[in-house]
């Protein structure tokens, strides 16, 4: 049954069973205090008082499919190195399974570090290597994913690409293939090099300089008619049943058969904007496994990814701020 409410469908998200597939990250935060400036160079010294690591990319997206109640599976390839160790680490302390992550001994694992001074961001510092996996590494990563839905009830598989190496063409017509047998919906969250390998999906949220990208089309966020001919071309031409584009400040804009509407942003203090779409595809994947009205479903995503961005850093939504907002503002 569909749930008739907000709390209803919140409550639901706790049955949930999510697969997430794509590029995981440690993202490591160098915290401290900014009072003067190098002599060495005309460039601020930030003085550490604290060191943190938190999980990152895809794993950003199961946290904040945990944080929503539901039970997050992840499944990527990450390096059999210290990096890598502590990533696991990291995740059994969320209580989180690592059954689908395969470490390679041939791939080292991302790491960003951002060094933040007096509460904003001064520097990342990026440690990746962005080549495909290798056939090998494919084959045992499919393999896990496959094992994985055979033996759970899986309620919906989240593509987060990263642009990293994990995803390709081949990963996602089979995993695709699975999904459409078992009738279980796909949601994505693309970037530019599978853009347009991802084919009769159910949900495709791109922001709008992946949507630039990926159709080699300029467009303007403020052109709503420009964006939607877009838009309705994309979901014709792939196939999509939802498509939901993030525009920043402006919103979100969705297209659903015929129908589309931009949905504004509510004003918000903004502190950082990383990681806001993970917690929108988050969100929307949630309320596309329980078949939620499509206008809800921008509508709570479009709301998550607002709020998150009023804290610094990586952070996952917060579920009872997220229905505690919802209500304030008469969200149905």
């Amino acid at each position: 049954m569909k749930p008739k409410n907000l709390t209803e469908l919140f409550n639901a998200f706790n049955k949930l069973n999510v697969l997430i597939i794509g590029d995981v990250m440690l993202d490591n935060y160098l915290w401290g205090k900014v009072e003067r400036i190098s002599p060495e160079a005309p460039v601020p010294i930030v003085s550490i008082q604290e060191k943190e690591s938190r999980l990152g990319g895809a794993a950003n997206v199961a946290i904040n499919i945990r944080a929503m109640g539901a039970n997050p599976i992840l499944c990527s390839v990450i390096g059999n190195d210290v990096n890598g160790r502590s990533f696991i680490e990291l995740m059994q302390q969320l209580d989180m399974s690592a059954d689908g992550i395969f470490q390679s001994v041939d791939r080292k694992t991302t790491v960003k570090t951002r060094i933040i001074g007096n509460n904003h961001q001064m520097l990342r510092v990026d440690e990746e290597q962005e080549g495909e996996i290798s056939v090998s590494e494919r084959k045992q990563l499919l393999n896990r994913i496959t094992n994985i839905i055979s033996k759970k009830n899986i309620d919906v598989i989240i593509f987060e690409d990263y642009d990293k190496g994990i995803i390709g063409k081949t990963l996602i017509e089979s995993i695709n293939k699975i999904a459409r047998q078992k009738g279980i919906p796909v949601a994505v969250d693309p970037k530019k090099k599978n853009f347009n390998f991802y084919k009769n999906v159910t949900l495709f949220k791109p922001n709008l300089k992946e949507l630039r990208e990926g159709m080699k089309i300029d467009l303007d966020k403020n052109h709503m008619e420009e964006l939607s001919k877009a838009v309705h071309k994309l979901s014709d031409e792939h196939n999509i049943d939802t498509a939901l584009i993030t525009l920043s400040e402006k919103g979100v804009f969705f297209a659903h058969g015929k129908d589309d509407k931009l949905l504004p942003a509510h004003i918000r203090t903004i502190a950082d904007v990383s990681g806001a779409g993970d917690t929108v595809i988050s969100v929307a994947a949630l309320c596309l496994a329980l078949e939620t009205d499509v206008e809800l479903m921008a509508t709570l995503a479009n709301l998550a990814g607002g709020l998150v961005c009023e804290k610094i850093g990586v952070v996952p939504i917060e579920k009872q701020l997220l229905l505690e907002e919802a209500k304030r503002l008469k969200i149905k």
